[in-house]
């Protein structure tokens, strides 16, 4: 299927999921070749729109992740930014993780809150549907296949925030037994649904978090390597390829001549110069 506007032609890529009142697709554009990459979500039920342009019209900030959005054959399309997913609750390993690196991770999740761009009821779906995601540098971000099923206009900041309070928990479980400040004040708060401001939770969770210990050389050094595994192992794959590239030539160079001719530029090559023989 092609989504066509005044900015985008995109071409389906694949279905994420089908609701009763929206589609998750992932697209290419088809100007750029399908280098790049786009969510796209297409609203069947009208009142959902209605509720939906109606959020974005209020919307305060202009540094949202909406990129365009048009009407379509009784539809209504919704266009985000695509990243591969890498789901918090999956590559999160709070059991092997020192304190600092789990709150350094919790204290990102709540700066991508603050500065997702999206209206409340929204981000309020992407927290409860577990599209938070973590990358490798435990950087934090968003993806926007949202379900539109449980959309509920009246959500707010607060709600936002307390759902919020929750996963930071979940993460900081697992250090319950070191008597975390952190999961401490997080518990004893969120008990009553204390926080209404991510400015709150994030003072909290800052303050509370334990002091920091300068990194040695080797620890830097490895997560040097972690955010550039991608580089390096492109790096080993080409040089394997050029290696067995190589091998191959050499088998067919001694099937054919019996010999490996120009290995003889590198072992005895200077046994005769001219007319002397060295070997003599």
């Amino acid at each position: 299927m092609i989504f066509e506007s005044s900015k985008l032609k995109l071409e389906e890529v694949s279905t994420v999921r089908i609701t009763p009142v929206n589609d998750c697709l992932i697209c290419k554009d088809l100007k750029t070749n399908g280098a790049v990459m786009y969510t796209v979500l297409r609203v069947r039920d009208h009142e959902m729109v209605r509720n939906l342009l109606t959020m974005y019209e209020a919307l305060e900030s202009n540094d949202n992740p909406l990129l365009d959005s048009y009407s379509a054959e009784g539809d209504h399309i919704f266009i985000f930014p695509y990243r591969k997913e890498r789901p918090l609750d999956l590559f999160y390993m709070g059991d092997t993780m020192p304190l600092q690196q789990s709150e350094d991770i919790c204290i990102n999740v709540i700066l991508t809150c603050m500065t997702s761009g999206l209206p409340w009821p929204l981000l309020y779906l992407a927290l409860r549907q577990g599209l938070l995601n973590l990358n490798r540098d435990d950087s934090v971000y968003l993806t926007y296949t949202i379900d539109l099923s449980e959309l509920n206009p009246e959500i707010r900041e607060k709600d936002c925030v307390v759902e919020c309070a929750r996963i930071l928990m979940t993460l900081l479980e697992s250090k319950a037994a070191q008597k975390a400040d952190s999961y401490l004040l997080l518990q004893k708060k969120s008990a009553n649904q204390s926080y209404s401001f991510f400015t709150e939770l994030y003072r909290d969770v800052r303050l509370a978090s334990a002091p920091k210990r300068k990194k040695g050389l080797w620890h830097r050094f490895l997560r040097f390597l972690a955010a550039r595994s991608d580089f390096f192992f492109g790096i080993l794959f080409w040089i394997c390829l050029i290696l067995a590239i190589v091998a191959i030539a050499m088998f067919l160079t001694n099937i054919a001549f019996g010999d490996i001719p120009w290995l003889r530029l590198f072992f005895n090559s200077f046994k005769k110069i001219g007319t002397e023989v060295l070997t003599k």
